[in-house]
Parts: C-alpha cells; sequence; structure tokens
C-alpha cells in the first residue's frame, strides 16, 4: 500500500478514486468491513482504493485536555492493517490547530474534489468531519449531488447485536476484557516496546521476565495475562504480570513478561505482545513461597489457554 503524507502530494494517479474517510483507531471489525467494501468496488470498477485518515487523532488537538488519550493502534500498526486488507493507498493528512480550523466545504472542495476527482465516498454511519463537526451524511450526500460524486453510508457493523466501535474496544481492554477485545479487533490487542531491565526477582524466583517499556498508554489493568510474544519473526509463549509487584513492595507499575521454554539475552529487543486472555488480578502474597506457588500455576494456566488458542 502506497502511503502518501499531506493532502497536497495527492498524485494525479488517484483521481477517480474510490475512498473512505475516518480515523479507524484499533482498525477493529467496522473498520475492517468498511475496507473490504471499498477494495472490493473499486477493484470492480478499475479504479483506485484511497483511505484518508489523520495523524494525530483530532480530538488530541481539540482536546487537549483529555490526557491520557488512549490509542488502540500507533500509526504505524494503523497503517499496516489497512495494509493488509488490499487498499491501494492512504492518505496521511497531518491533523493540527491550523486543519482544524477548515471547514466541511473546503474539505470536499479541496481534497475530495479539486486533488482526487473522487468518483464515490463510503462513510460510516455516523461520522462527522470539519470544523465544528459541521460535515456529516447529509451535508456529504447533498455535496456529491451537486459536484458529482456518489456518497454510500454503511450501516453499522453489529457482532452478535452489538454495535462494534472504536469506544467499545478501549472499554474491554481498559476493564481486562482481553477475550472480548480480540473479537470486536478480530485479533489479540497488543503492545509493542523495548525489553529494559528491571529489578532481576524473576531470575531469583526461577521465573526469569522480560521488563517491557510500552509504545502506547492503553494497558490493560493490573493482572497476569496469557500473552504471545512476537520477537523479530519468531513467536513466544508468555505469563506477563502488569503492576507493582505488591509482594514485594514496590510503588512503579511494570509490565513483565516471563517466556515459556525460552533462554536468552533479549535486553533492548523490541517485542510485540498479544493478549489473549486474562487469568487473575495482581494481588499480595504472605510469603515469597506462596507467590512461587501461584507463578507456577499461572504458568500452567498460561499454557493451557495458549494451547487452545492455537
Amino acid at each position: 500500500m502506497e502511503v502518501i503524507s499531506g493532502w497536497e502530494n495527492i498524485p494525479p494517479s488517484l483521481k477517480g478514486a474510490y475512498l473512505t474517510i475516518g480515523n479507524f483507531d484499533g482498525v477493529h471489525l467496522g473498520h475492517q468491513f468498511i475496507f473490504e467494501k471499498l477494495r472490493r468496488e473499486a477493484a470492480e470498477h478499475k479504479v483506485p482504493s484511497v483511505v484518508i485518515t489523520f495523524e494525530p487523532h483530532p480530538k488530541m488537538i481539540i482536546h487537549p485536555e483529555i490526557r491520557p488519550f488512549y490509542l488502540i493502534t500507533t500509526l504505524e500498526e494503523k497503517l499496516n492493517l489497512i495494509g493488509e486488507h488490499g487498499i491501494n493507498c492512504c492518505v496521511v493528512i497531518p491533523f493540527d490547530p491550523s486543519f482544524a480550523q477548515t471547514t466541511a466545504g473546503e474539505f470536499v472542495k479541496k481534497i475530495l474534489v479539486e486533488k482526487l476527482h473522487v468518483k464515490k465516498v463510503f462513510i460510516g454511519h455516523d461520522y462527522t468531519f470539519g470544523r465544528g463537526k459541521e460535515g456529516n451524511e447529509t451535508f456529504l450526500i447533498e455535496q456529491g449531488k451537486i459536484l458529482g460524486f456518489e456518497v454510500e453510508v454503511l450501516t453499522p457493523f453489529t457482532l452478535n447485536g452489538i454495535v462494534i466501535s472504536s469506544t467499545r474496544v478501549r472499554k474491554a481492554i481498559l476493564s481486562g476484557e482481553m477475550h472480548q477485545a480480540a473479537q470486536y479487533l478480530g485479533r489479540p490487542y497488543n503492545l509493542k516496546g523495548v525489553v529494559v531491565e528491571g529489578h532481576g526477582r524473576g531470575q531469583e524466583l526461577g521465573f526469569p521476565t522480560a521488563n517491557i517499556a510500552p509504545e502506547k498508554v492503553l494497558i490493560p489493568p493490573d493482572g497476569v495475562y496469557a500473552v504471545k510474544v512476537k520477537m523479530d519473526h519468531t513467536w513466544l509463549k508468555g505469563a506477563m504480570n502488569i503492576g507493582t509487584n505488591p509482594t514485594f513492595g514496590d510503588e512503579k507499575r511494570t509490565l513483565e513478561v516471563f517466556l515459556l521454554d525460552f533462554e536468552g539475552n533479549i535486553y533492548g529487543r523490541r517485542v510485540d505482545v498479544y493478549f489473549v486472555d486474562r487469568i487473575r488480578e495482581e494481588r499480595k502474597f504472605p510469603s515469597i513461597d506462596e507467590l512461587i506457588n501461584q507463578i507456577t500455576l499461572d504458568v500452567a494456566r498460561v499454557r493451557e489457554i495458549l494451547a487452545k488458542s492455537e
């Protein structure tokens, strides 16, 4: 998939495109439904399929008071996931206070019509755009009739009667409902990060762990998780603990993963952790021996869960 930064750099080769517009955080099943429909219809009409998205997420600029701002995917992850659906091009528009003042009419005229000569636009049922969210499906349909492009408003994508949305995915992750989040995403939620040095207690306990410095702020709640870890092109199984290690009286929250059936020094390596399921909450143990016994049980449970997931 070709990636273009800035609407000013859209090439003439994309004229006559079919496209969709949105933030697409998480690239969940609802987004995937839109991309598949876009790809299929664009291919049928032999025109480019284009996705327009924004970086950073517009709400981060419009609502700076919302911190931390929980994003499901980084830009890198989002582009890779969109590309997996066979889209020809993704236009990433830098979103800053100046662009936030762009009216819906200006967006349609300058980008959709003058730059892309768009033939058809697919949008979700609740999509809004432009300064003050003045652009909506009614506005876009009216503009399409005037300026010569078709608009298709897609009905909400549902799973078991539940409308899938980025907000619903975030809530599931923040609640530790990782299996539910995976169903909405069509894949387990993931966290990339570099392995950094920790206290080294895991080695002393017989369960050496890799301490991860996460690249995203959307982190599941404290507890123990069954995870799969991708390191370069290798997949490993793991048990991850998120929390403050209350048995030792720590205060700093850490993410530590014990890699099953693996030996080696991986400090400084970038890994990708995929959360399959949550096993239990983090808790304080009366003694180190009881902690070790519980970790042994946790690892056995992780093996069971990951065996079933395969």
